[in-house]
């Protein structure tokens, strides 16, 4: 299977690049040949390319200079991906598209299923959005996953941030009212492959997905979890959000019901402690 995939040094596409499965081709673009602003030159390659499915894992993920930057975002995010997956409609290849929680309100305590109605709170949450109702009206064959909190050893996430300040410093304080699914981006390309080529032989499985790691939990555990496995010993304070402002605002329920994803793929939610783990030797 060719696979096209577009980005290249991001958490999910270096790790798409890593776990490549025999029988597998991946033409990775990075912005300087797959640049998301100019997205007529992205459908151009999907078409040019010829692939036998599409991967979508770049996007404008700068949340907080979103809200200044919210027509470029849109392009990257919303218009983009809907041109990508109307040149895969042109060639009749699958997409898979990811997306993320931040479409959801993020109030109550219940898990997000994809079928709730959406309700972004800030800009980037109202691109992907965007992004995602392009991706639907294309007539493509398509996989939208939407995931939360991503980590891995690679780029800029949650844990490294965490060993760099818990190296330094004897107490943090950190939000504690926001809860989500860490998720390994290992395991979010390992879902993106099997999607990918399910929706190729299968078209009928199109539709919108749900993929964050397991058990839920809040910033604040998660940073002491991180501390525990990595041997560093800073205090935790647990704050609310509304004492850590930031431009963009932040959904506090990020939990995700990932039910019909097992169901239509087989894909079961990652125990994100295990990743861990794994994240942390190989940063050692």
């Amino acid at each position: 299977m060719k696979l096209l995939v577009f980005g290249q040094t991001g958490q999910v596409a270096t790790e798409l690049q890593r776990c490549r499965p025999n029988g597998v081709e991946i033409t990775a673009l990075g912005r300087d040949r797959g640049d998301l602003s100019d997205p007529q030159a992205c459908a151009n390659l999907v078409v040019q390319s010829g692939p036998d499915a599409v991967i979508n894992a770049a996007a404008y993920t700068a949340v907080d200079k979103a809200e200044s930057e919210e027509p470029l975002a849109k392009v990257i995010n919303g218009d983009a991906p809907g041109a990508i997956a109307r040149a895969c409609a042109a060639i009749d290849v699958p997409l898979v598209h990811i997306s993320t929680d931040y479409v959801f309100a993020g109030t109550g305590s219940m898990p997000w299923s994809p079928s709730d109605p959406i309700a972004p709170i800030n800009a980037y949450g109202r691109t992907k959005a965007a992004g995602e109702a392009a991706v639907r009206a294309s007539g493509a064959a398509h996989g939208i996953l939407r995931t939360s909190w991503v980590f891995s050893a690679h780029g800029a996430n949650f844990v490294k941030t965490m060993l760099r300040l818990g190296a330094d410093r004897t107490r943090l304080t950190i939000v504690s009212d926001q809860i989500g699914g860490p998720t390994p981006a290992a395991t979010i390309a390992e879902a993106c492959l099997h999607m990918a080529a399910q929706l190729r032989d299968n078209p009928a499985k199109s539709g919108t997905y749900h993929f964050s790691g397991a058990p839920d939990v809040s910033w604040a555990d998660f940073a002491r979890a991180i501390f525990d496995k990595a041997g560093l010993t800073p205090e935790v304070a647990d704050i609310p959000t509304t004492d850590y402002p930031t431009p963009a605002a932040r959904p506090l329920n990020s939990r995700l019901d990932c039910s019909t994803t097992k169901a239509t793929f087989g894909i079961a939610r990652p125990d994100w402690r295990a990743h861990l783990d794994a994240v942390l030797k190989e940063l050692r």
